[in-house]
């Protein structure tokens, strides 16, 4: 079939990368589509010291530079596109690009989940720099140090709960005056001596040059704002935000099935509820949102999308 690829991806991160190089591998016709930065969320983490082999001081960047690579040498196809619209009712499958149109005998999604931000001033500037979105990822820079977990659901205080593994202190904000957790992980962080909870409070402002050095923080009740700088000793600390993500499932919306959140459902193959269509990494169902997860998916997900293509084409 002319112009039809065997796999297009949707996603540039470490699932749809592994998808990529699993398919080309395959000797699959394959193009993976990005619509900002190659990598997705993992490109803004400074070190990945729990990816399993990872090597001495091995970076975001330098994991996925070497995972573009890998897909390069076996044939993959790279696109900087944003997908618009996708029309998954045929066999051949069609991916609405803001540049140009695919077809594909499959599509594996692999466009991941975006943190929700706090929207504050220097929250960007100042990501990666003492302002994390993921503890698993980054409690061990901040070991003995002060951290602020900001929110109340239960992946907050699960969240934080992790960071007392490492940091000499752990203050919860929240903008309500009690937590939204479950009742049995609010019994687990209130008897943590090393939690402590600023209540009714939200981030006003986050300070620093080139590192976090300072927050405002601004309760809602009073609208009183006050300052909290970093330690003199420490000269930084550590602000988590987690008030959420956002899955990058619009365009799938009404086209395959997603769960209440938005996350795409599969089965343990990565398949949808769509022949034909699969799901990789962040933007799928599922319990731990890791890298090793999101490649690990991506290889279930290219070696299904073969036996699919072997069995219907």
């Amino acid at each position: 079939m002319e112009n039809v690829y065997d796999i297009v991806i949707i996603g540039a991160g470490p699932g749809g990368l592994a998808a990529g190089l699993y398919a080309a591998r395959a000797k699959m016709k394959t193009l993976i589509l990005e619509k900002d930065k190659t990598g997705g969320q993992i490109v803004t983490t400074n070190e990945v010291a729990n990816y399993p082999g990872s090597i001495q001081e091995a970076t975001g960047p330098s994991l996925i530079a070497r995972m573009v690579e890998q897909t390069e040498e076996f044939g993959a196809e790279r696109k900087k596109d944003t997908v618009m619209d996708v029309d998954f009712t045929e066999k051949i499958k069609v991916i609405k690009g803001e540049k140009e149109e695919y077809k594909a005998k499959a599509v594996i999604i692999a466009s991941g989940a975006t943190p929700r931000p706090i929207g504050c001033p220097g929250e960007k500037k100042l990501t990666g720099k003492g302002v994390s979105y993921c503890a698993t990822c980054d409690a061990d820079f901040f070991t003995d140090l002060e951290v602020f977990v900001i929110g109340g659901g239960d992946s907050a205080v699960e969240e934080a709960m992790y960071l007392t593994k490492f940091a000499r202190k752990v203050t919860i904000v929240h903008r309500r005056d009690e937590l939204r957790a479950a009742k049995s992980i609010q019994d687990k962080a209130f008897k943590n001596e090393k939690i402590n909870f600023m209540w009714d409070s939200v981030v006003e402002e986050i300070k620093g040059d080139g590192i976090v050095e300072s927050v405002v923080f601004k309760n809602k009740k009073t609208e009183e704002t006050t300052e909290y700088h970093a330690d003199e000793e420490d000269g930084t600390f550590g602000i988590f935000p987690f008030v959420g993500y956002k899955p990058q499932s619009d365009v799938f919306k009404d086209k395959i099935e997603l769960n209440e959140g938005g996350y795409v459902i599969t089965d343990a193959d990565m398949k949808t509820d769509v022949e034909g269509v699969f799901a990789a990494g962040d933007i799928r169902v599922k319990s731990l949102r890791q890298v090793v997860t999101a490649t690990a998916d991506g290889a279930i997900a290219a070696v299904a999308a073969e036996k699919y293509i072997e069995n219907n084409f």
